[in-house]
């Protein structure tokens, strides 16, 4: 009889077997045929259809439509792309070369090649495609603010392809979410917030949404990290999760294993364009109180209090004395802003808002970001080495917030320039007389390595104002006398003040 090949892999392997069983003693008599491996599965295996099962009907496709009033993407010989396959194609790229070559001055889209088409109002193709949810059973739905960005027209696709018109009620370009509303008499199938603060790095997760306007894609994975820090703004405090999260997934739920939203999908980090596993969800700790205040105003009102603030580093906290390097030290505090009014000053590192301990900037400006404006708060700052209390009403965040610097461009020819070779820096005085220019700065100086150039100017030293090259060594070397390793410079640059640390020469 002639054995399969998979008949003699069982019967090796259970030879195998035998003689790792008796050590290298074995004895090959009689070998049986092996029966296929076959697992009971577990009790409590991984899976998720329940949760989909429940949820899907409360997710939502996004399209979202914007009127164009002049054909604006012709090529520089006037062929219409729009709507052609050649579309996303570069200028540069042969096909468009071709095309213009061929068809310069006629319509694609609408085949005709003849004499060239009039400019008139077009109607573009979707401008974005997304996801949302219904977050009640009277219509609203939840999405991020870019899907619905400079949109006129708002259409939603339900789990069963039903389509519906909707209008925007509110975004909020900081946390980058959106609120529209159905206008419908059904009951909608909605989902509610969870508490992300109880999901813990490892948890499953779920995404449901429209990748590729592929709606009612599902993915799962789990809670990469917490707290993430992307750049996107004052508010970044993004759940990471490694589920498929890709384009048309904005907007999105992410849901825990109860059906809860505990993210809303925002952001991707990818060099293709496609999904490597690293997504970003704004928390539903974040999300919920601002669609809450969409839901009901429009729009999100925040408290302001006014200053520019950087990270407190354990150079600047040697600088200054500090136990630790918490808080978050007020660079420039803006002109006649709440802070400024209440006597808040630069170079003030500000520990504590009505006695709950500030860790850093994206710290503060959460905290500061819950009160109403009008509210009255203390501020607890850390100035010369003391600390103190301070009442600050807080002021209604602006839209657009401007930061003016002072800066002196030019030298003047009267004035020879000063060295101070222990911090590698030549400097003047500066136009307005207060604080001096840095002229130069030498490579691989202390004052090079922490990212001085010339063209700041260096307004004080730990505080105290400087007007000469004189003042700022007379205030290194009492710095140098109290024992500590830095001096702490706040510098104007082209953009705004800042505070750097630089090291003193040992000995």
């Amino acid at each position: 009889m002639k054995k399969s090949r998979f008949a003699t892999v069982i019967v090796a392997a259970a030879v195998v077997g035998a003689g790792f069983a008796g050590y290298g003693t074995a004895q090959f008599a009689n070998p049986a045929y092996a029966e296929a491996v076959r697992l009971e599965a577990p009790v409590a295996a991984p899976g998720f259809a329940d949760v989909v099962d429940a949820v899907s009907p409360a997710v939502v496709s996004v399209r979202v439509r914007s009127r164009i009033d002049n054909v604006s993407d012709r090529s520089p010989r006037g062929f219409d792309y729009r709507g052609s396959p050649f579309e996303d194609l570069p200028e540069s790229h042969p096909f468009r070369r071709f095309f213009d070559r061929e068809f310069g001055g006629r319509d694609f889209e609408n085949r005709r090649f003849g004499e060239r088409q009039p400019e008139r109002p077009r109607r573009a193709r979707p401008v974005s495609q997304g996801s949302g949810f219904f977050i009640s059973g009277d219509g609203f739905i939840v999405t991020n603010n870019h899907v619905i960005e400079n949109g006129e027209e708002f259409t939603v696709i339900m789990n069963d392809g039903t389509e519906l018109d909707a209008e925007l009620i509110g975004a909020d370009p900081r946390t980058d979410l959106a609120v529209l509303k159905v206008d419908d008499d059904r009951d909608f199938t909605y989902v509610t917030f969870g508490d992300d603060n109880a999901t813990r790095v490892g948890d499953w997760v779920v995404a449901v949404g429209n990748p590729f306007g592929l709606g009612g894609t599902v993915t799962a994975g789990i809670v990469s990290a917490r707290g993430r820090d992307i750049g996107a703004g004052p508010y970044d405090d993004f759940l990471q999760i490694d589920a498929a999260v890709n384009r048309g997934n904005s907007g999105g739920p992410t849901f825990n294993l109860a059906g809860e939203v505990v993210g809303v999908n925002t952001a991707i980090f990818s060099p293709s364009g496609g999904n490597v596993g690293i997504a970003f969800a704004v928390p539903a700790s974040v999300a919920s109180d601002v669609v809450a205040e969409l839901m009901e105003d429009g729009d999100v009102e925040r408290g302001w209090l006014g200053v520019r603030i950087q990270p407190v580093t354990d150079e600047i906290a040697e600088s200054l004395g500090l136990a630790d390097a918490s808080g978050a030290i007020v660079a420039d505090p803006e002109e006649g802003a709440p802070a400024d009014r209440a006597g808040i000053r630069a170079g003030d590192v500000i520990t504590a808002v009505n006695g709950d301990a500030i860790d850093g900037p994206r710290d503060l400006s959460r905290a500061i970001a819950g009160f109403d404006p009008g509210t009255e708060v203390t501020i607890t700052v850390q100035r010369n080495g003391d600390s103190r209390d301070l009442a600050v009403e807080l002021g209604e965040l602006p839209s657009l917030q401007t930061f003016a610097a002072a800066r002196s461009d030019t030298t003047p020819d009267e004035v020879e320039p000063s060295s101070m070779d222990d911090l590698g820096l030549t400097v003047v005085p500066a136009d307005d007389g207060e604080g001096v220019l840095i002229t130069s700065v030498e490579p691989d100086s202390p004052a090079f390595q922490s990212g001085i150039r010339p063209g700041d100017i260096i307004r004080e030293v730990n505080n105290q104002p400087v007007a000469s090259a004189a003042d700022i060594e007379q205030r290194v070397a009492e710095i140098a006398e109290r024992g500590r390793a830095a001096a702490l410079l706040r510098l104007e640059g082209e953009d705004a003040s800042r505070f750097v640390a630089v090291p003193l020469p040992r000995g």
